[in-house]
């Protein structure tokens, strides 16, 4: 007599079969809290209201999302931004959950985790796909209390999309160029890391250790220029580079690694790197953006009227890069980096 499966979604059937190469996290040290709240924080009160507004806001996933070298109003891009903003509220939702323990929160995550894992196609396009940072967070900062099925179906889904990104960077044509040592890579790096560790998987994050190292040394030099900088003539992506960086170093330092003051082979670092645009970003030096772009499509969103794609570089777009590196180090703590203000939910995140 055969034995019958219980009846799944086909989708969530292969994802949990794909899975089975890695569904076993490699045991070993305990890596923490995803976050470390403070109670009664500003940034909880916040929180929580904007989570309220969102709990009657029913999930609306897609199956496939993407920006990525599109304009305002082209194919999908109108359509996917809106879409995005789901895995914003998840995090709100967890974040809010964590800090009250209401209920009502994590039943919404859970219906927002149950319907995007069913529904969205992982492209490996990291630029489309790197917001799913907040899908991450929410699952990490909850998954001990998700319902089985919901845990379950999340860390499948979390695991074949990290597994995945390093396939592509492993199958990438040597030495590697193009996409696999700019921005593109960091945005990899980001989504592998935080999966790593937010399935407490010690082999995963052990290939993404090696990976941002890598990276690194193909990406930063010694005097802390990216390699971005130097393809764009622009400070835009500068930052644009540096951020997954940082929230990759964030992840780590939560399993015990230090990955800021890392060096690669050109003597390069993450710290370097923030040091370098740390002028530019205090307001001392100043730089007209895109002028020697090596990429045309930067100039098809200057002539499109895209904020941030011709004249000065205003420093005010480095704040949300700084305040992830503050959590990394006192060192760029000031209100001048910082804007004076941490979005919320990084200040519940890591007060």
């Amino acid at each position: 007599m055969l034995t019958t499966l219980p009846h799944l979604p086909v989708r969530l059937l292969f994802m949990l079969l794909l899975g089975l190469g890695w569904s076993a996290s490699t045991p070993g040290r305990d890596m923490g809290n995803w976050c470390s709240p403070q109670p009664g924080l500003p940034a909880a009160i916040s929180l929580q209201q904007r989570a309220s507004r969102q709990l009657d806001i029913p999930p609306a996933p897609l199956a496939h999302i993407h920006t990525e070298g599109s304009l305002p109003h082209q194919g999908i891009f109108d359509q996917s931004v809106k879409a995005k903003r789901d895995w914003e509220h998840m995090r709100d939702f967890a974040l809010a959950w964590q800090a009250s323990a209401d209920p009502r929160w994590l039943t919404a995550l859970a219906r927002y985790l149950d319907a995007w894992t069913e529904s969205y196609q992982v492209s490996f396009n990291p630029i489309d796909e790197t917001d799913l940072d907040a899908l991450i967070d929410s699952y990490a900062i909850t998954a001990r209390s998700l319902p089985a099925t919901t845990r379950q179906q999340t860390a499948t889904f979390l695991r074949n999309m990290a597994k995945g990104y390093i396939q592509r960077i492993r199958q990438a044509k040597t030495p590697l160029s193009g996409t696999f040592i700019n921005n593109w890579n960091s945005h990899r790096i980001k989504l592998i890391t935080l999966s790593a560790v937010a399935l407490q998987d010690e082999a995963m994050l052990k290939t993404a250790s090696e990976l941002y190292l890598q990276h690194i040394a193909n990406n930063i030099d010694a005097q802390g220029e990216t390699w971005d900088f130097q393809e764009r003539d622009a400070l835009h992506y500068v930052t644009y580079d540096l951020e997954p960086l940082v929230r990759a170093a964030i992840a780590a330092r939560q399993a015990g690694e230090q990955w800021l003051e890392r060096k690669g082979r050109q003597g390069g670092s993450l710290q370097q790197a923030l040091d370098w645009l740390r002028p530019y970003a205090e307001g001392r030096l100043q730089h007209q953006e895109f002028v020697n772009s090596r990429v045309r499509f930067d100039y098809v969103r200057r002539e499109a009227g895209l904020p941030g794609f011709a004249g000065s570089w205003q420093p005010a777009t480095s704040r949300h890069l700084y305040a992830l590196a503050a959590r990394l180090s006192p060192a760029y703590r000031s209100p001048v980096l910082t804007g004076g203000i941490t979005p919320d939910w990084i200040a519940q995140c890591w007060p």
